[in-house]
């Protein structure tokens, strides 16, 4: 029995490999951001030129690298949280990074998530051209951030009950 309990126990160790790969991917994304960005602002010093074509293509290109740090930061905190649940919950945070609970973790990409959309939507703001197709995306993207949003208020609402309910 003491067996089988120590193998259960360590099997909890398998989520390095979550954490490994959320942390690189994260990393890998960050670097490749830094670079992106760079190479935007290079290119545009070269031309030489300012327009306003130009500026809405740089501006363009910076929200999408936005939107790459973004996500960048979701998966950073899915490494961080996931390692803080499963390994080790004594590493040093900032309290609003803390995570407690898997509920923790869900709000925290939630937010994230929905920042993404709206970073998305922006996008496809400054590319339009008047378009109808824009009211679709930005209604699904309501659509999505509604359900998001019931879905962490009704989370809320049953850990608020059963405190209650507790007390």
């Amino acid at each position: 029995m003491a067996i089988v309990q120590r193998l259960l126990s360590s099997t909890r160790y398998l989520i390095m490999i979550a954490v490994a790969g959320t942390f690189l991917s994260a990393l890998t994304l960050i670097v490749y951001g830094g670079i992106s960005i760079v190479q935007q602002i290079t290119d545009t010093v070269l031309q030489g030129t300012v327009t306003a074509k130009g500026a809405k293509v740089l501006a363009l290109g910076f929200i999408e690298t936005a939107d790459l740090f973004l996500v960048a930061t979701a998966l950073y905190i899915m490494s961080l949280g996931l390692y803080e649940l499963f390994i080790d919950d004594t590493i040093t945070l900032p309290e609003w990074l803390a995570i407690h609970n898997l509920d923790d973790l869900k709000s925290k990409l939630i937010g994230v998530i929905v920042v993404v959309m709206a970073v998305i939507f922006l996008g496809h703001v400054v590319k339009w051209h008047g378009e109808t197709e824009i009211l679709y995306l930005g209604g699904a993207i309501g659509i999505v951030v509604a359900g998001l949003t019931y879905f962490t208020g009704q989370k809320k609402n049953q850990n608020m009950k059963k405190n209650i309910d507790f007390q």
